[in-house]
């Protein structure tokens, strides 16, 4: 199953929560997750109605549209991913029933008086980062834009949200508070320690493989039937002409005027200024602090002292007489900043109580005149004026986009030098060059060049804020296909005679099974097929310990774990590489009674799988109750839409 749907939408108790978080990630754009996904081609026979549920109904565009946007977000983590693949991984359908879900339970809330208020809804809103500025803040400016650039309806967004809210309320209950028997959890926990041995042989493919070259109208056939195997992911030539902070140095030289207008603004910055760190006791009464102040005086350490009190001392680093003076009052820090070092203040009353203090360190900075801050001053407004002149001359460029003027009038009309790149796809690399690398000013560009479309005008990218910008263009974009055969048509042929051999292979390992299932040794059934071939290996191993970590155990280990007793079965080797023959000689079976840690275990993680499914059955009860309609065919129409929007064959 795809990993977008595992991490995202495996769980049933989140089915209800699907139309709320398809919608938001409609916005995950703004975070670097997903593209724009332009146009959408048409269905035949108009919208349609894919679902119906009481007065609400999903139409075929909406289910297009949505899994569109899942298959964008999925192809951001994978550029390889081609939409046959994606739906035949049960996307379409799994996306469906998320949003028919959705639906329903947000019909059944309506019908027992259920609701979410307003504010609710604008506290999720306002927690999504894409609407947040760069404080953090909810940005009401951000959220219209972001609303207008996507095309999305604002009431559509909240009416998703308050789905969501709703589900959590109405359906996230179900699936509380479940805790599964013994009798239950006892077989599964067993099952992770049972232990299997056998043996398995790879029939190659390449022991088949003809040997007679291919003719060209077979491997014009070949391609045809295969090309989405063999299709190169989009891809685009950027033209980008950069901004440099350094074109503006010249400029950016402050005058003495300005040097010394700065030096007289900032005057208490070079002021002398005098810090002390200081030790500090708080105590209730004043005769308390005056032992204190006695055992320090009589020779104690003013930690010993406290520590003897039942109190200890609490250091405050780097105070200013101002600051402490808010921490405590005018007197304590009048007091301390005309103390020595080590020397003992107090006790003086607060409104914390009697204070006890003691200098441990001082530190003066003297008065800095302006020819020794000179070149600080001077650096800090070259910064500054840098900063304003590309302001400036960025918007200016801005303006120019904006009234219409194309990438090349601006680039000339600024003096800017235009660079183009190889074609390239989405993670930077090039199918023409395979060592070439994007250099640091185009990685930055590859994101916002590939969320642009053909149509869009010139965009400013920020490469380094404040340093270093690109105004970028599209210059070309070349769709997600096959290269032409004649490119290729060595590999093809290789290919070709491998499809050939895995036919073969797969035909003479079941022949094999056959033999060894009638009791034929199974080294001696590899033998007797007359051609030489690699003997078996044995295999043996425990269930749990395929089942450790985020790793899936190999194809043919796992079918190894699911075969009936001394049975021998067939798998196809992935890329037509051959066929495997598997047998399984020994089952050793174990009681997971004696450990009941790995029983707990087990059944907490079969207490999810069951909550899941009675949120499942609680979500189709209401379907029932509610008469959802489902259209059959709507899976169908909205996997040929989708094939046909994203240039793919049936």
């Amino acid at each position: 199953m795809l990993s977008f749907f595992r991490r995202f939408l495996g769980s049933k108790i989140g089915a209800f929560i699907a139309l709320g978080f398809l919608a938001v990630i409609a916005f995950a754009f703004a975070a670097g997750d997903i593209t724009n996904t332009g146009g959408l081609g048409s269905l035949s026979g108009g919208g349609g109605t894919a679902a119906k549920v009481g007065g609400e109904k999903l139409s075929l565009t909406e289910l297009q549209s949505r899994t569109q946007r899942v298959f964008e977000q999925e192809r951001r983590n994978n550029p390889g991913l081609q939409i046959n693949e994606f739906l035949a991984k049960g996307a379409v359908e799994q996306v469906y029933d998320q949003l028919v879900a959705g639906l329903t339970v947000s019909a059944y809330a309506d019908d027992q008086g259920m609701s979410v208020s307003k504010r609710m809804v604008d506290g999720q809103i306002a927690a999504i980062p894409a609407f947040q500025d760069a404080s953090g803040k909810f940005s009401d400016d951000l959220f219209r834009q972001l609303l207008a650039r996507e095309g999305v309806n604002e009431q559509t967004l909240r009416d998703d949200i308050a789905r969501d809210l709703i589900g959590k309320q109405l359906v996230g209950p179900a699936g509380l508070g479940v805790r599964l028997s013994d009798s239950l959890v006892l077989p599964y926990a067993s099952l992770l320690l049972e232990a299997r041995a056998g043996r398995i042989a790879a029939i190659p493919a390449a022991a088949f493989a003809p040997k007679t070259p291919a003719t060209d109208a077979q491997l014009r056939d070949f391609y045809a039937k295969n090309a989405e195997r063999y299709t190169i992911p989009e891809q685009r030539r950027l033209r980008y002409a950069l901004i440099d902070a350094a074109r503006f140095a010249g400029a950016a030289n402050p005058t003495d005027a300005e040097i010394a207008a700065y030096y007289n603004s900032n005057r208490t910055h070079y002021a002398r200024s005098e810090t002390r760190n200081v030790d500090r006791l708080v105590l209730p009464t004043e005769a308390a602090a005056k032992t204190i102040v006695a055992d320090v005086k009589g020779g104690k350490s003013m930690q010993d002292a406290a520590r003897a009190a039942g109190l200890a001392v609490a250091s405050l680093p780097k105070q200013t007489k101002e600051a402490l003076a808010r921490d405590a009052n005018a007197a304590v820090a009048q007091a301390v900043f005309a103390a020595p070092k080590d020397g003992l203040v107090g006790p003086i009353r607060t409104g914390l109580g009697w204070q006890v203090l003691r200098v441990t360190s001082t530190d003066v900075v003297p008065e800095r005149a302006i020819s020794q801050v000179r070149p600080e001053i001077v650096a800090a407004l070259r910064s500054q004026k840098v900063a304003q002149l590309i302001s400036d001359f960025t918007g200016k460029i801005e303006d120019q986009v904006a009234e219409g003027a194309t990438f090349d009038e601006v680039a000339k009309d600024n003096g800017l030098s235009i660079e183009t790149s190889l074609p390239v796809v989405s993670t930077g690399q090039s199918v023409q060059d395979a060592a070439f690398k994007a250099s640091a000013d185009l990685q930055p560009l590859l994101k916002p060049g590939f969320d642009m479309t053909a149509d869009d005008d010139a965009q400013l990218v920020p490469i380094v804020p404040n340093q270093r910008y690109a105004l970028l263009d599209v210059s070309e974009i070349i769709p997600a296909a096959p290269p032409p055969l004649a490119k290729v048509r060595d590999v093809i042929a290789k290919q070709f005679a491998l499809a050939q051999g895995a036919a073969k292979a797969k035909a003479v390992a079941e022949q094999i099974r056959v033999k060894v299932a009638k009791g034929m040794p199974l080294d001696e059934a590899i033998k007797s097929i007359g051609v030489p071939l690699p003997a078996s290996q044995p295999v043996a191993g425990r269930r749990a310990d395929l089942m450790r970590g985020e790793q899936r155990p190999p194809a043919e280990i796992a079918l190894l774990f699911s075969m009936a007793p001394k049975s021998v079965k067939t798998l196809a080797i992935p890329n037509d590489q051959g066929a495997f023959v598997i047998q399984l000689n020994q089952i050793q079976r174990a009681d997971a009674a004696k450990q009941p840690a790995l029983v707990e275990n087990v059944r907490t993680q079969l207490s999810q799988v069951a909550g899941n499914e009675y949120a499942d059955q609680f979500e189709r009860s209401m379907e029932k109750e509610l008469s959802v309609k489902r259209d059959a065919a709507a899976i169908a129409k909205v996997k040929q839409a989708l094939r046909a929007a994203n240039g793919a064959t049936p």
